[in-house]
């Protein structure tokens, strides 16, 4: 027998911890965006005065779905943020979709407000095949839209193989700056221990970051931008969930990015690097050596997570569409 719950704040969000590990486990949507960690740490750098809804259904004594979603006005959207959460979702047991679904939106019409908002939706999103259906049974109209794209790259079994598949001209271009990074300076890259001495590597990508674009630096004056930073490298670089990789040259920190191991995929999440390095590529190059780590760790796929960046396609990502589901009630 289904039992459906809200669960509210702080005190909420911490009593789920155990049982939102194990649903994870065994539900479709399984990010590093969804895990209970990385929306704790959301939700304690920006909550603010956001009202925090954690609906749980349960079959028996066996949760099989969470939707963390938070409530800002009159609009109700996932925990995790549009801005710097590329994959969002509502947790459902795998063959449990329909069920949750259902549960959470009837739930959710004993409460007040005019538009759910889901955001991040991948196209492969149980919530995106059976909510609006689901919403339409209940008198809610829907809209449906593509919000971003993920350029994702499908990976060879080798290094020459990959850069072979590249267009002519990316092929070449690659090459030479290979070449010339090779030829110019004493250069190494490496991933960064999983450590938890964590402070120096927050540090050399916050500076990385900072140098590397005016839009980067802007986004990074928000306190409370850095302080998430800081609190994801803390958490998820000991356990190897996050990898750092860094380029050095002549021993000097030049650049780095911030990627997830998920599995079979490793994600590119965020990058910087110093431009007075420029004329060497060198925030192309180590995104290059990150794609070489994965084809040499057998992932299979690399995904350049949202966003159309030049460097995307230059590098052989084609585009994959990520949704926004709006739900909104009806005039009476």
């Amino acid at each position: 027998m289904k039992s459906v719950a809200l669960l509210t704040g702080a005190e909420g969000l911490l009593a789920l911890k155990e049982e939102w590990d194990s649903l994870l486990n065994r539900a479709t949507a399984r990010t590093v965006f969804s895990t209970w960690e990385w929306q704790d740490i959301w939700w304690s750098v920006f909550g603010g005065d956001a009202d925090l809804l954690l609906i749980t259904v349960k079959d028996g004594a066996a949760i099989i779905g969470i939707a963390p979603l938070v409530k800002q006005g009159n609009v109700i959207r996932f925990v995790g943020g549009n801005d710097i959460s590329d994959y969002l979702d509502i947790i459902a047991a795998r063959g449990r979709e329909q069920d949750v679904l259902s549960a959470v939106l009837q739930h959710l019409e004993t409460l007040s407000w005019d538009e759910l908002e889901l955001g991040c939706l991948r196209q492969d999103s149980p919530t995106l095949r059976y909510l609006p259906e689901i919403a339409r049974t209940h008198d809610l109209a829907c809209l449906l839209e593509e919000q971003d794209v993920c350029p994702m790259l499908n990976l060879p079994g080798d290094w020459e193989t990959y850069v072979g598949s590249l267009g002519k001209k990316d092929r070449h271009e690659l090459r030479r700056k290979m070449r010339r990074l090779e030829g110019s300076r004493s250069f190494s890259w490496y991933v960064a221990p999983p450590t938890t001495d964590t402070e120096s590597y927050a540090e050399t990508f916050l500076r990385l970051c900072r140098l590397s674009k005016e839009e980067k630096a802007a986004f990074l004056e928000d306190w409370r931008m850095e302080e998430f930073f800081r609190a994801i490298i803390r958490r998820f670089l000991p356990n190897s969930v996050l990898k750092m990789y860094l380029l050095e040259i002549d021993g000097e920190r030049v650049a780095v990015t911030l990627c997830f191991d998920q599995g079979e995929e490793l994600w590119l999440y965020n990058s910087g690097f110093d431009p007075s390095y420029s004329q060497l590529s060198v925030g192309l190059l180590l995104k290059a050596f990150c794609i070489k780590d994965a084809i040499e760790d057998r992932k299979t796929r690399f995904d350049f997570l949202r966003g159309r960046e030049p460097y995307k396609y230059d590098l052989g990502g084609s585009d994959t569409p990520v949704y926004r589901l709006r739900i909104r009630k009806r005039p009476d």
